[in-house]
C-alpha cells in the first residue's frame, strides 16, 4: 500500500492519489467538452447528418472506446502499470484535439472523434482501477464520487468557455477548437507528474502473465473468475445505460426547440452543474445508507427526465436536462464504487474493462435506437422510450439490491 493510502486510512482523507486523477479527469473533459458541446449541430446542420447518422457515430465512438476499456483493463492487471496504459491513453486524446479545428469535413470529423474515444478507451479501466488501487476500501464511495464530480466541472467549464469565446471571437469557431487544446496538455502533465501508482499487489499463482513482445487478448476464464455480485452490478448499470439517451440527443432537442446555436452549449452546461454538484454528495449517501436507495432514486430521477424531455416546450427541455444530470450524479461514480467492491484486487482492471465494454455495446444499441425512432415517430416518442426503459431499470435495481460495499479483511 502507497503512503498517501496509509495515511487515508489512519485519517480519513482521501489520498493525494484520487484528488491528482480528479484534476486530471476536470481538465480533459474541460478540453473535449469544448468541442462537443457543439458538435451534433454542426453535424446535423453543416454537414447534413441524418439522426440516425448521428446515433450511430456517436455510439460506433462510444462502443469503441467500451472495447478498448475491457483490453486495457485486463492488460492492467497483467502488466501491473495502470499509470502507463492511463498515460497512454490521456496522451492520444490530447493528440487528436488539434485534428478537429484541421478537420476539412465530415471524414475528418469522424476520424478525430473517434481517434478520441481510443484514447479514452485505453485509459477508462486502468485508471478507475487505479483510483481504487490508492483508496482504502471505506473511502471509495467518496473517491469515486470526487473524480466524478470533478470530471463533471471540466463538463461545466468547456461549454462555458466555448460560449465566451464565441462572444468574443464570433463566427470563428475553428479558432475556438483550438484553444481546446490547452487543458488537454495540462490533463496529461497532471497525469505524468502529479499520480504516483501504489505498489502492485502480486497477481495469484494461476493468474495469466503478459506474453513477451506482445499483449495477449482477454481470455473467456478471466471474466469466469468475476463473482455473481459483480454480474449483477453489470446487469443493473446495462439497463440504465439502455434508458438512457446519450448527451448529443439532449442537444438536438434543444436546437429542435429553437435554441440558437450560440446558446446550444448551455445544455451541456446545466446537466453539468447539476452532474458536478451531486455526484461527491451522492457517493458519500451511499458510502453511509448503501448502493441501493441511491441507484433507486437515479432511476427514479431519469425517468422524469425522460418524460420531461418528450415535451414540447423549453420550461420542459431545462427540466429533463437538469433531472439528467441529477441522475448521472447519482449512479455513475455509485456503479464504479459497486464495481471496485465486488471484483477481486486482482482482476479489477479487467473487471471495469468489462464493465465498459457491457456497457458500451449497449450505449451503441441505445443511440441506434434513439436515432431510428426519433426519426420514425419523432422526438417525444425517443424520450418516452427512454422513459419505458428507465422504469423497468428501476424494477430491476430494487429486485438486485445493488451490493454494499464489502469490509476490508
Amino acid at each position: 500500500m502507497s503512503r498517501s493510502s496509509s495515511i487515508s486510512r489512519s485519517t480519513g482523507r482521501l489520498p493525494r492519489t484520487a484528488w491528482a486523477l480528479g484534476w486530471v479527469s476536470l481538465f480533459m473533459d474541460m478540453s473535449s467538452e469544448m468541442i462537443h458541446a457543439v458538435l451534433p449541430v454542426y453535424m446535423s446542420s453543416v454537414l447534413g447528418f441524418s439522426l440516425l447518422t448521428i446515433g450511430l457515430v456517436e455510439g460506433v465512438a462510444e462502443a469503441t472506446a467500451s472495447l478498448l476499456k475491457m483490453v486495457s483493463g485486463v492488460w492492467s492487471d497483467r502488466l501491473g502499470r495502470r499509470k502507463t496504459l492511463a498515460l497512454l491513453g490521456y496522451g492520444l486524446s490530447a493528440a487528436t484535439k488539434p485534428l478537429f479545428p484541421l478537420a476539412s469535413g465530415a471524414a475528418g470529423i469522424i476520424a478525430a472523434r473517434w481517434l478520441d474515444r481510443v484514447g479514452k478507451g485505453i485509459r477508462g479501466a486502468p485508471r478507475d482501477a487505479l483510483l481504487a488501487d490508492a483508496t482504502p476500501a471505506p473511502l471509495r464511495d467518496a473517491a469515486y464520487g470526487l473524480r466524478q464530480s470533478m470530471d463533471t466541472v471540466g463538463a461545466f467549464l468547456g461549454p462555458l468557455a466555448a460560449m465566451v469565446l464565441l462572444g468574443w471571437l464570433p463566427g470563428r469557431l475553428r479558432h475556438v477548437l483550438w484553444f481546446g487544446v490547452l487543458p488537454a496538455v495540462v490533463a496529461v502533465a497532471v497525469l505524468a507528474l502529479g499520480v504516483r501508482e501504489p505498489q502492485r499487489t502480486r497477481p495469484p499463482a494461476g493468474a495469466a502473465r503478459a506474453p513477451r513482445g506482445g499483449m495477449r487478448l482477454p481470455r473467456l476464464a478471466d471474466a469466469r473468475r468475476l463473482p455473481a455480485a459483480y454480474w449483477m452490478v453489470v446487469a443493473t448499470a446495462g439497463v440504465f445505460t439502455l434508458a438512457r439517451l446519450s448527451e448529443a440527443f439532449l442537444v438536438l432537442r434543444g436546437r429542435q426547440l429553437g435554441l440558437s446555436l450560440h446558446w446550444i452549449p448551455l445544455v451541456t452546461l446545466g446537466f453539468s452543474l447539476v452532474y458536478a454538484l451531486s455526484a461527491l454528495p451522492a457517493g458519500l449517501l451511499a458510502q453511509r445508507r448503501g448502493r441501493a436507495p441511491v441507484l433507486a432514486a437515479g432511476m427514479v430521477v431519469l425517468l422524469g427526465s425522460m418524460l420531461a424531455l418528450g415535451g414540447d416546450s423549453l420550461p420542459a427541455l431545462w427540466l429533463g436536462v437538469a433531472l439528467y444530470g441529477l441522475h448521472l450524479g447519482l449512479t455513475q461514480g455509485v456503479f464504479a464504487a459497486a464495481v471496485a467492491a465486488t471484483a477481486p484486487a486482482e482482476l479489477r482492471g479487467s473487471a471495469f474493462g468489462v464493465f465498459h465494454l457491457c456497457t458500451g455495446l449497449l450505449q451503441l444499441l441505445a443511440a441506434v435506437g434513439a436515432g431510428w425512432i426519433w426519426e420514425r415517430f419523432g422526438a417525444a416518442r425517443a424520450f418516452e422510450a427512454g422513459a419505458v426503459l428507465a422504469g423497468a431499470a428501476l424494477g430491476l435495481s430494487l429486485l438486485a439490491r445493488a451490493p454494499r460495499a464489502r469490509r476490508p479483511g
